[in-house]
């Protein structure tokens, strides 16, 4: 198992929404960052072709994960077409044993879009079938051994679909990432036009701002923040393991 941190979300601009900033300070204490997208982004655009749009998206998304120095593991579906099904378990839990990570972040359970939702289940089972020899990904990977912690990113609004506020555990300084963080997003700059015409955002990037101070306002403490739930750690790592708070100290809090 190595010291290394996989993210997974549904869409490229996910991760740089709401886990990029916990990457960066992760990789400040020596974790090597993963990145993985499950949709291509397809969806994405009012003028291009799906085919199209999915192709800029992909270039969009290796930009980013380059900007924040992370492998990039490239989307296994279409947008709108993420479901729980065996065939996407498979491709997921290919990328979890083939990157064997010790912290896997993961969208929240709760999220206004379903793609969201759906992809936290995926990578939660990938992650557990992560250690079984009889599960076979694909493309076919050994079982691996060692323990991951799954932390639950907040959703998109800070709200669930009932529009219920989320909180979360634990709450990480991003402020002196911030401007990384920023500069990844911007790499999405399709998904700006896609989001100004359909959901009327005015600024993406200050779209991303005013969320992750928001988030920040609810320590008390720090500037801008992301926040955590750490998921129950049956079938995945010790019952006391917090490899988030243990690396980050002072810059992570309850």
């Amino acid at each position: 198992m190595s010291k290394s941190v996989l993210a997974i979300h549904a869409h490229p601009d996910d991760i740089e929404f709401m886990m990029a900033g916990t990457m960066l300070r992760m990789a400040e204490v020596g974790y090597d960052l993963h990145y993985m997208n499950i949709a291509n982004g397809c969806c994405g655009s009012m003028t291009q072709n799906a085919a199209d749009a999915a192709a800029t998206r992909l270039e969009e998304a290796k930009a980013a994960a380059k900007t924040l120095g992370a492998t990039f593991h490239p989307p296994i579906a279409n947008d709108i077409e993420i479901f729980y099904t065996d065939d996407l378990i498979r491709k997921v839990a290919a990328v979890v044993r083939e990157v064997n990570p010790s912290v896997m972040l993961v969208p929240s359970p709760q999220d206004y879009m379903e793609d969201h939702t759906v992809a936290c289940r995926l990578a939660v089972t990938a992650g557990f079938v992560r250690g079984m020899p009889n599960y076979q990904s694909d493309p076919p990977r050994d079982a691996v051994e060692g323990s991951v912690t799954l932390y639950h990113a907040l959703p998109w609004g800070l709200r669930d679909q009932l529009r219920h506020q989320i909180t979360a555990d634990c709450y990480v300084d991003i402020t002196p990432v911030m401007e990384t963080k920023k500069a990844a997003l911007a790499c999405h700059a399709s998904q700006k036009v896609w989001l100004d015409q359909t959901q009327g955002l005015d600024s993406y990037l200050v779209t991303m701002e005013n969320m992750s101070k928001e988030v920040g306002d609810l320590t008390g403490r720090f500037t801008f923040a992301e926040g955590w739930r750490r998921h129950l750690h049956l079938g995945f790592c010790g019952e006391n393991d917090d490899p988030l708070r243990d690396a980050l100290g002072e810059a992570s809090r309850g």
